[in-house]
């Protein structure tokens, strides 16, 4: 599906190419999107919950040209980023793109230097993302990452960074405080809780290291809301109210955990996974429970029921300015 071009962009200072490689970019980028140039361009990877939202998003997220380009995952994803790269060259060619605005993934980038894009911004909260960060290196002008960016795991990415010389800006908080916003929580919790869970499907570049299985005991005689991976049947903008109006999260997802426990909804995230703003949620006492695998899993299973019961104790944070910020740093 392509998507309209509203203006041919003649006289337009800076047209710029907005990078989708994930349903959560969607998100986060959306505010930055409806504000930007009717002339801008769109390259969204061909997943099914990118298009939904890009489908879903009237009033939301405006329509542009989009195409949309293969996921270089699995069997054959090598050829399937020289066919993405390919695709992205066609698309971009001609089109007088002064900036280009990816979030971890960088085969775009490489495209857009190439034909002389001058601005080329990579933005990252995902330390592990070691191979992007590495194909990422020659081909940017400015990196956008966290204060709390762990460089312990990042694969030595934010020190190549620096070697490289590009602009990097640190972003005082979580993409989620980007892009969302307070929600009002439910008072009491219901009889039975009701838990949002979300599966993932497990064929992402990190997961066959990072997932584990949820515990099927632990979603006994709970009132479950439904977010797998692919299977949302609801509108997709609309999950964060969702998510608020639930007792609580149990997820494979970090992104959604994340996500989930700024908006003080106990979580529990059952994964491997390592990442710097996982670290900072549960250093600043957000409701945020992890089982990877190892150690007591009825304890944490303990105290992330016990913690639904806490919701009304629950002090939030002081909402950090990160919109404004990353607004700044992608002028």
């Amino acid at each position: 599906m392509n998507y309209v071009l509203f203006s041919t962009g003649e006289g337009v200072k800076m047209r710029t190419c907005w990078v989708l490689d994930h349903p959560a970019h969607v998100r986060l980028l959306a505010p930055f999107i409806r504000e930007s140039g009717t002339s801008d361009l769109i390259i969204a990877c061909d997943r099914f919950e990118v298009r939904t939202l890009l489908e879903q998003g009237d009033g939301v997220i405006p329509r542009r040209q989009t195409i949309f380009v293969p996921r270089p995952i699995g069997k054959g994803r090598y050829r399937k980023a020289l066919k993405r790269m390919s695709i992205v060259k066609k698309f971009l060619k001609g089109k007088s793109v002064k900036r280009i605005i990816s979030i971890g993934a960088s085969l775009e980038l490489r495209v857009a230097k190439r034909l002389g894009v001058e601005k080329r911004i990579y933005v990252s909260d995902t330390e592990v993302n070691h191979l992007a960060h590495k194909l990422s290196r020659k081909f940017l002008t400015d990196v956008i990452i966290p204060t709390h960016w762990n460089s312990e795991i990042d694969g030595s990415a934010l020190e190549n960074w620096q070697k490289a010389e590009c602009t990097i800006h640190r972003l005082n908080g979580l993409h989620g405080h980007v892009h969302l916003r307070p929600q009002l929580r439910p008072k009491e919790v219901s009889d039975p809780p009701r838990i949002l869970v979300r599966r993932l499907k497990g064929n992402g570049i990190h997961d066959s290291e990072e997932i584990i299985p949820i515990p099927n005991e632990i979603l006994h005689d709970l009132d479950l809301v439904n977010a797998d991976e692919d299977e949302y049947d609801q509108n997709p903008w609309e999950l964060d109210k969702v998510i608020s109006s639930c007792d609580g999260v149990i997820t494979q997802s970090v992104t959604l955990a994340s996500e989930a426990v700024i908006l003080n909804v106990p979580t529990l995230l059952v994964s491997k996974a390592k990442r710097g703003f996982l670290d900072r949620l549960q250093a600043n006492g957000y409701p945020l429970f992890i089982w990877s695998g190892q150690g007591d899993k009825d304890e944490i299973m303990s105290q992330f029921f016990a913690g639904l019961a806490l919701t009304e104790f629950i002090e939030s944070e002081e909402w950090p300015d990160a919109k404004n910020e990353f607004e700044a740093f992608i002028s």
